[in-house]
């Protein structure tokens, strides 16, 4: 096991870093048709076969509770940007879909959220993101790709 003042250390750094880095992207938000929450949402569903996906699998990539999400995906659905139907191969869940508005929202967000993304994660090189990249899957038990 490593150093456990040292593994405290990097947590808190990293824990500090993540912090002050979604501050700054939070800015991204601000003067936009969507919040936050509202682009993590279409971020899974716009990245799906025919622009949907299980609301599960939606639920599982957000950082907040199902009932949370189940009422921001409904919230999404009344402002037009989401439809939501029954899942035929599972009865309880539900499909949502990305509709014309909320994939056109989605991209004109994501240009800009992109583009600060890629400014603030320039001070690495190639080599050291390959390499954060394979600490976070590492930290995640490699459950990158789920």
């Amino acid at each position: 096991m490593a150093d456990r003042r040292l593994a405290v250390e990097a947590w808190e750094s990293l824990f500090r870093a993540q912090h002050e880095i979604l501050a700054e992207f939070a800015e991204d938000f601000s003067a936009t048709e969507l919040t936050q929450p509202e682009y993590d949402v279409l971020l899974t569903v716009t990245r799906g076969e025919d622009m949907s996906s299980r609301l599960r699998d939606v639920t599982a990539n957000m950082l907040i509770s199902q009932p949370s999400v189940s009422r921001l995906v409904d919230r999404m659905v009344a402002r037009g940007l989401l439809t939501k139907c029954a899942d035929p191969q599972d009865g309880r869940g539900a499909i949502v879909t990305a509709t014309e508005k909320g994939a056109r929202a989605f991209r004109v967000v994501a240009t800009n959220h992109g583009r600060s993304i890629a400014e603030r994660m320039s001070v690495l090189s190639e080599d050291e993101l390959r390499t954060l990249l394979g600490l976070t899957r590492k930290l995640r038990g490699d459950r990158a790709d789920q």
